[in-house]
């Protein structure tokens, strides 16, 4: 420990965000960074608890606190404090595999479980992670680990996402040759294409990939894996790989292709032309920056009325994203009741805080508009339509009587809309992926797999021929969840893969 008293002396101190005002002028990060003697101090606040929490990942009432990676937090806080920041980097990515995602998007579950959030403020290891990262390429301390020996075994990873991305690292590393097939142009996956530009520059990802690449793995875009059709939108200059062919080329298959099937709206004028899913939207503007819409390809909020359904993460993404794009009004609804400002009794730390949280998206619609865009306890009961496009929805109050949900009598409302985006979460993975190459699904449209393991489960005769090489991991086989817990999943299938294809494992 270094500083036995800087939890006492140190008040908490995040990185500085550009006022909204400022940010949403443009697509650029915006969270400043601490200077290196203020994140000393910060990383100086950790109290090397006996029993750390914040790298625990421990289930507590059906919800996760602490770090599903188990970063060896107290240790690299400690490095940092004694100004040690290689040393402190080397401890950080023995566990982490891109510090760089994760002290960016994720919501820290690490600082949920901080031994000092029980009676005053958690330790910044969110910033303390990014910070020792960034610093570490800043200062050409992290290169290409090309591996000294290949081992002779082929695997082939199924989509570039966190997971894909996490697994093929590790493998790679390991010795065997891994070639990621994904089915965008560019590797990355939600990390690319699903989360905006000043939440996680591009220009972040594409600089892994290309250290990945540095290091021998081998990223075929423009590649859709177990599909016998060409799909509406496919993208341009696709080429359809068959499953029977992976299984033939590769030693091992991990898929890793996400769970993209979004959760529709079952309402009256769901038809209507302006009605898009979140993930299409947030896609759309990662793509055409900054938002051009001359040809009606984009879609944009530009001097519309926008709606979202959702009040999540994803919800908040599109709030922050309509607002650089100039919408007219905003409004964000959200089924589930208003958490408290603090914890309740019954919601003790290190639980998961249930409280409210206004995130960046949220705060740049109130200093924009004036007000919360975010309205509780309501869900879309009807889309209104003109000439075929969305032109206001119908909104009721609901509530949780006996475990169901149940409208509020005589609380129906008409809300503007020209623009309604749906970020209501997902029904699991697409299921052409799962039925190439013969997985079985579960009940929650995710892939399955054997019991504590990431081997996939054959379904029928066509499965069997190849059920000992097919791995899935990720949200494709967990369910729509984090960033940090599909690297976990990936980092996990990558160690089981690597026992299978040597017989033992040293990952």
């Amino acid at each position: 420990m270094g500083k036995p008293t800087g939890f006492l002396e140190y008040k908490r101190k995040e990185n500085a965000w550009v006022p909204e005002d400022q940010r949403t002028k443009n697509w650029d990060e915006f969270k400043i960074p601490l200077s290196d003697e203020e994140r000393r101090c910060q990383a100086g606040r950790c109290m090397d608890c006996g029993v750390p929490f914040c790298q625990s990942a421990i289930v507590l009432k059906g919800m996760v606190t602490g770090c599903p990676l188990h970063n060896l937090i107290p240790e690299w806080n400690d490095e940092i404090w004694r100004g040690n920041d290689r040393l402190a980097l080397l401890r950080l990515t023995a566990t982490a595999s891109f510090p760089e995602f994760t002290g960016r998007v994720c919501p820290a579950l690490c600082e949920k479980a901080c031994m000092n959030g029980l009676d005053g403020e958690p330790v910044t290891i969110h910033d303390n992670e990014l910070y020792l990262i960034e610093k570490g390429f800043r200062e050409g301390w992290i290169t290409p680990r090309i591996p000294p020996v290949r081992s002779g075994k082929k695997v082939a990873v199924v989509g570039a996402g966190p997971s894909g991305l996490a697994a093929a690292d590790l493998l790679n590393r390991r010795g065997h040759s891994v070639t990621v097939y994904e089915r965008e142009d560019k590797p990355g996956g939600l990390l690319m294409y699903g989360i905006p530009n000043m939440k996680l520059d591009k220009s972040v990802v594409e600089r892994r990939i290309r250290l990945m690449e540095a290091e021998g793995v081998i990223f075929k875009t423009g590649c859709d894996v177990g599909r016998t059709e060409r799909k509406k939108k496919a993208v341009k200059d696709t080429a359809f790989v068959s499953a029977k062919e992976l299984c033939e080329s590769y030693d091992a298959v991990i898929l890793c292709c996400g769970a993209k099937k979004a959760r529709a709206l079952t309402v009256p004028g769901s038809d209507a032309k302006g009605v898009h899913f979140a993930v299409d939207y947030l896609s759309s503007a990662v793509k055409h920056l900054p938002d051009a819409d001359e040809d009606g390809s984009v879609i944009s909020a530009k001097d519309r009325d926008v709606v979202i359904v959702g009040g999540g993460d994803t919800g908040n993404d599109c709030a922050g994203t309509a607002v650089r794009q100039g919408c007219k009004t905003l409004v964000q609804i959200e089924m589930m009741p208003k958490p408290p400002l603090s914890r309740l009794p019954d919601n003790p730390w290190p639980e998961w805080p249930k409280v409210l949280k206004t995130d960046y998206g949220q705060q740049e619609a109130i200093a924009k508009f004036g007000e919360d865009p975010r309205i509780y306890g309501t869900t879309v009961k009807e889309i209104l339509k003109e000439d075929g496009a969305v032109r206001a929805v119908k909104t009721v109050e609901v509530r949780f009587e006996e475990g169901k949900l149940q409208e509020v009598p005589d609380t129906e409302k008409t809300i503007p809309c020209s623009l309604l985006l749906i970020a209501a979460g997902f029904t699991g993975c697409e299921e052409y992926v799962p039925s190439a190459f013969g997985i079985r699904r579960t009940k929650r449209g995710t892939a399955e797999s054997a019991a504590d393991s990431y081997l996939s489960v054959p379904d029928g005769e066509r499965g069997a021929e190849a059920a000992e090489k097919i791995f899935t991991a990720g949200d494709m086989r967990r369910g729509q969840s984090l960033v940090v817990w599909a690297i976990a999943e990936g980092r996990a299938c990558a160690k089981e893969v690597d026992c299978f294809l040597m017989g033992y494992t040293n990952l």
